[in-house]
């Protein structure tokens, strides 16, 4: 099974993108991971340059957590997904819901999304986030059984995070969550946030093996129902995700360095599943 690497757009926004997609390409990444622009001019740039480089777009729905009517955030959704299509992205990671909406609503979004796929052919894959509809295993585990083609972007770092947890006593649901997984955000979490401040520190390198133990059975589970190739985004954030020091605010690590070791780690661990 061939497993392709995606480098965020999150935290590299201030490199012009000719230069990002230049180092990603370098750095053997198969693509990116971006919201896609709605200008017209940007549009076109971004479609030329993901030719240029060769590269993969993983296209993401992400709208704002303010208050607003289920029906008015199902049309912006939609507009969104819409506005997506013409990219022809490798797939779509969709911050679904709202963690605010009641279990009914966030169906309907869930559903509605899905429609677009089977409409348009391209996948969308719900992101485990807080936040959204699927915030925590217990809630998700809810949606696994009233929407049966329910698949998700696997971002296990926020129930970590949500559970002050490594998901102990939760294994039934995270047996479910491999098998409906379909997109991996390889970023570690712990029982008091969302990113570590190192994936390689002493202190966090029981998360780091529980995040890498859940990673290698989904990629089994994959190769083993036939998937021809898997994908997977090392999805280490900037500041806030990234802890800073008190009073200077600078980083306690490099996000671009943690980002390329973690992709390097992967490669190592699934070599021998695929």
């Amino acid at each position: 099974m061939d497993i392709k690497y995606f480098m965020p757009l999150w935290g590299n926004e201030h490199m012009p993108l000719h230069e990002l997609f230049s180092k990603i390409k370098d750095e053997g990444y198969d693509g990116i991971e971006m919201q896609v622009p709605t200008i017209p001019k940007d549009a076109g740039r971004l479609k030329e340059l993901l030719k240029k480089f060769d590269l993969l777009l993983i296209a993401q729905q992400s709208l704002s957590t303010k208050m607003e009517h289920h029906g008015a955030y199902i049309e912006k959704m939609l507009e969104c997904l819409n506005g997506i299509e013409s990219f022809e992205p490798h797939f779509i990671n969709s911050h679904t819901g709202k963690d605010y909406y009641s279990f009914e609503d966030n169906c309907r979004i869930i559903k509605a999304a899905n429609l677009f796929s089977q409409n348009s052919g391209i996948d969308v894959y719900h992101e485990t986030h807080r936040g959204r509809s699927l915030y925590s295993a217990p809630i998700t585990k809810l949606y696994f059984d009233a929407i049966p083609d329910l698949k998700i972007t696997a971002d296990f770092s926020h129930w970590c995070c949500v559970s002050e947890s490594l998901m102990e006593g939760q294994e039934d649901v995270m047996e479910e969550a491999f098998r409906r997984t379909r997109y991996i955000h390889a970023r570690v979490g712990y029982s008091q946030g969302p990113q570590v401040n190192h994936p390689e520190s002493s202190e966090h390198e029981k998360a780091l093996r529980s995040h890498i133990s859940w990673w290698s059975r989904i990629i089994l589970n994959a190769r083993e129902s036939g998937q021809k190739t898997f994908s997977v985004c090392t999805e280490f954030g900037p500041e806030p995700y990234l802890q800073t020091l008190p009073f200077d605010g600078k980083p306690v690590a490099d996000q671009w360095e943690i980002n390329l070791r973690m992709k390097d780690l992967l490669i190592k661990e699934f070599d021998v599943e695929t």
